[in-house]
């Protein structure tokens, strides 16, 4: 069987240049007689691989020196116990705008660290949207203001970051991750769990500006979970998830190589553009998200009936088209159009998506 078009919302498509490259260090990387798998994490190969990595990250994000790039364990949903327990250290207070699954699981996680309150959400209408954040009521004493800016479930993405009135900016990025250029001095943190447009499932990467990493944490944060305990060792304290790395390193180059993340804002731009523009003069199908607010990397779509959406996913599993059930809190159709799917797939699943309205529009 050859490979199929992948619209996973995570793990998710990987670039297959990246898939050949690793599949031919696998066994033996760069003439070294080992894998990568095999390796010291202080060996003076994967301290090139780890340094490297981070060297490119920094130049395709335009990462400042005052902020520590580094590469951790336990994915987003540790981020959202790590977060407040080192930011929430002034007040213990710290405002989250709600607008889907995982910035509700982190605004409950943080409650257990100190006074979370929710400004802003998006649940009374199933996050179909992102709420106004132009003049929201952000506490004085918050020490921060927490968004996730992608929500791959719901199919919404913040295209205007939220006016935090001076206050220290946290976000979820793991589903546009690299999607798109940034402006990393806006935010004071942001993270991204790898494993929906970056890499490997297994590693988050968490961007922190320097005056942020402390001792001043909440009482009893594991030495784990303190980010100066990972600055101060630059992601090697223990041993990390070193193919992970290795591969993510891969997907930098791959991003630099096309052209860095202006030109895969466009390319991204584009294969939205081309099954929104279907799904909005579709007969069939429609979308499930406020259009000013549609996310390019996931699109939720729906045909009305629960038969006619479980047909359309077993027929597009047979034609190659896998992983377009949509989660359950949604229903009908996802398609997960990551940085590695590339175009022709798009084409491919609207064409098929044309052909099955033919023959099932009544």
């Amino acid at each position: 069987m050859g490979r199929v078009y992948n619209f996973s919302a995570g793990p998710a498509v990987l670039p297959e240049e990246v898939l050949k490259e690793a599949q031919a260090d696998m066994l033996d990387y760069k003439g070294c007689g080992m894998s990568v798998n095999e390796m010291s994490h202080r060996s003076k190969m994967f301290d090139d691989i780890i340094k490297t990595a981070e060297k490119d990250f920094r130049e395709l994000v335009g990462v400042p020196d005052n902020y520590k790039v580094l590469f951790l364990q336990g994915g987003g949903n540790m981020q959202f116990a790590q977060i407040p327990m080192n930011l929430m250290n002034k007040h213990h207070k710290a405002d989250y705008i709600v607008t889907g699954q995982w910035a509700r699981k982190a605004y409950e996680e943080a409650k257990i660290y100190g006074d979370a309150v929710k400004i802003a959400s998006s649940e009374d209408k199933t996050f179909s949207y992102i709420p106004d954040c132009s003049d929201l009521p952000i506490d004085e004493d918050a020490d921060y203001v927490y968004i996730c800016e992608n929500n791959t479930i719901y199919g919404t993405e913040y295209f205007q970051l939220p006016n935090t009135k001076g206050k220290l900016l946290v976000a979820d990025v793991s589903s546009n991750f690299l999607s798109r250029p940034i402006d990393v001095e806006k935010y004071g943190l942001f993270f991204g769990g790898v494993q929906k447009n970056v890499g490997p499932a297994g590693m988050v990467i968490t961007v922190i500006r320097d005056d942020l990493i402390t001792d001043d944490v909440y009482p009893g944060t594991p030495t784990m979970l303190k980010y100066k305990t990972q600055a101060d060792k630059d992601s090697l304290y223990n041993t990390p998830n070193c193919w992970c790395i290795y591969i993510c390193g891969l997907v930098f180059k791959w991003l630099k190589n096309l052209g860095g993340l202006e030109e895969m804002n466009r390319r991204n731009e584009k294969k939205a553009k081309l099954l929104y523009d279907y799904l909005d003069q579709s007969k069939l199908f429609h979308g499930t998200v406020r259009k000013q607010d549609r996310s390019l990397m996931n699109v939720p779509f729906v045909t009305g009936d629960k038969d006619l959406d479980a047909k359309f996913v077993a027929e597009s599993k047979a034609a190659g088209l896998e992983n377009l059930k949509g989660h359950r809190t949604v229903g009908g159709m996802r398609a997960s159009i990551y940085n590695a799917m590339p175009y022709e797939g798009v084409a491919k699943l609207v064409e098929f998506m044309e052909d099955f309205e033919k023959k099932n529009l009544k």
